[in-house]
């Protein structure tokens, strides 16, 4: 009993931290084995895997089954190549949602191919545009790629053939004054007219698909919808005020730092900032610094697109802006947003557009072709000068290659980075959404399907029910007659808007 009595006893202190040290050795196991189980039945979702390939959530768009395409899946564009590690939720077999409100529709006029539209259009798609109404020509009226653009949900397309010459010479704007100082000139004269036309016809197929905003861009131009909730150009235009009937988005114009740009979309990030979006003592401050010897600030336009809410009476205003005959539509200009114009970002650009025109090269005769002076003198380089000397030209006028110069006007804000369409349209290209789009465009569609009319397939050949003789007023057919003394009502209506240069140095700017 007494050499028990002596044997030392355990502390309650030791007691304790042996049990702590046994807690927190089982503790982690057990927490591993329950996760390990709850995975197992399908439980938890791992964060990491979210937003992989094969879950499919993605903004405006509906899920489905991904259908694999293979890596040797042909296609015509090189450019439209799928990589082998996809960073972007969108399979070919995914709809996008086409009731998204408002509903968008985009008109433009192009020639261009597959390369160029399907990144433009399909960038639109992730930002909330639902409904494309293409008018084409040239390469894009070619079976190949006709074939391609048919094949895509929400996609018209209108061929510049015989018959829709024939109803756009009957139709309301041909007839009247606005317009007429554009009529019977060449080049870029006679590609405004179009415009304006196609626009006109455009309203009427977007009230005919219950269209609410509708944007005439051009293939070479992204809208960057800054300034929002999200980087969605819905939600954009649904914020707009009920009272507002257009909204204007100041453009930006690319500023190239390379001459072998292939693919401004993915390659180009530096743009400069339009007046509208510069403080005005900036602007005219860094102004020479800006123009680099060019006739203007920017190389072309500087005054925007717009976009209009459909509505009774709108028409055209030329390619950049929209009217409506019975009153004058309250505007607005976005403080933000912007319209991303890749303009003469390729060097080709130089010949391509030579090409489309038929001026003499000289400063008298391009005055017929070409509305800015930009275009006017680079016209007569690409069709005067050597190859080398083209090169030299397009160096030293439009590619930004003075990196000192170009870290100044960023820091005082006339240039600017943007990356966004650059990242949304690089997820697309190497998520295989352009090959598999091209892959699944049928090779079987005959020419008579191209042509069939709206309502039976994406395409339109015949315009008759789109664009008619008689003037309509809202929905009600009226007279010739009745429809001029409606308008003696309205002050005289102003030209067209065509695209204009920014304010210049010697231009007076009412702030």
């Amino acid at each position: 009993m007494a050499g028990s009595s002596l044997r030392p006893q355990p502390s309650s202190h030791q007691s304790f931290t042996s049990k702590l040290l046994l807690l927190l050795t089982l503790l982690p196991l057990t927490l591993a084995a329950f996760a390990f189980v709850l995975q197992w039945r399908g439980g938890v979702t791992d964060p990491t895997t979210r937003y992989s390939p094969d879950v499919h959530k993605f903004p405006g768009m509906e899920s489905s089954p991904p259908t694999t395409i293979g890596h040797n899946s042909k296609s015509d564009c090189s450019l439209l190549g799928r990589s082998l590690s996809p960073s972007f939720p969108y399979y070919r077999d995914w709809k996008f949602v086409t009731d998204l409100k408002p509903k968008i529709a985009f008109a433009t006029s192009t020639s261009a191919g597959l390369d160029q539209i399907l990144p433009w259009m399909f960038y639109h798609k992730v930002i909330g545009v639902t409904t494309f109404y293409l008018f084409v020509e040239g390469k894009s009226a070619s079976p190949e790629v006709s074939r391609v653009l048919e094949s895509i949900p929400g996609v018209k397309v209108i061929y510049r053939t015989t018959e829709l010459e024939e109803q756009q010479a009957r139709s309301r704007i041909w007839n009247e004054t606005w317009l007429a100082s554009f009529f019977y000139k060449p080049c870029n004269y006679e590609l405004f007219v179009k415009q304006s036309l196609n626009m006109e016809m455009a309203i009427v197929m977007a009230r005919n698909d219950g269209v609410e905003w509708i944007i005439h861009l051009d293939t070479d131009e992204l809208i960057h919808p800054a300034g929002g909730r999200e980087y969605s150009l819905r939600q954009l235009l649904l914020d707009i005020p009920k009272n507002v009937d257009m909204v204007v988005f100041p453009n930006y114009e690319s500023s190239v730092e390379r001459d072998d740009v292939k693919d401004p979309f993915s390659e180009v990030s530096m743009f400069k900032k339009n007046y509208d979006h510069l403080p005005k003592d900036t602007y005219f401050g860094m102004y020479k610094e800006s123009t680099r010897g060019n006739p203007n600030y920017f190389l072309t336009y500087g005054n925007g697109k717009s976009a209009a809410r459909i509505q009774d009476h709108l028409r055209p205003n030329g390619a950049h802006r929209w009217h409506n005959y019975m009153k004058t539509p309250n505007e607005i200009k976005l403080e933000e947003a912007a319209v991303l114009h890749f303009t003469y970002a390729k060097f080709s650009d130089l010949t391509s557009r030579r090409d489309r025109c038929g001026c003499k090269p000289t400063k008298e005769d391009v005055k017929r072709c070409f509305m800015l002076e930009f275009d006017r003198a680079a016209f007569i380089i690409a069709s005067t000068a050597t190859e080398e000397e083209m090169l030299n030209w397009y160096r030293e006028h439009i590619v930004w290659g003075d990196k000192a110069l170009n870290l100044k006007l960023l820091r005082k804000g006339i240039l600017t980075r943007i990356y966004a369409p650059m990242v949304i349209i690089q997820g697309l290209r190497e998520s295989g959404v352009f090959s598999a789009v091209v892959a699944s465009a049928s090779e079987t569609l005959s020419k008579d399907k191209f042509l069939s009319p709206i309502g039976h397939s994406n395409s339109s050949n015949n315009v008759a029910s789109v664009i008619l003789p008689s003037r309509r007023v809202g929905k009600t057919e009226v007279s010739q007659a009745t429809i001029r003394k409606a308008l003696d009502v309205i002050a005289a209506h102003e030209a067209a808007i065509p695209p204009l240069s920014p304010p210049g140095m010697d231009d007076n700017v009412i702030v």
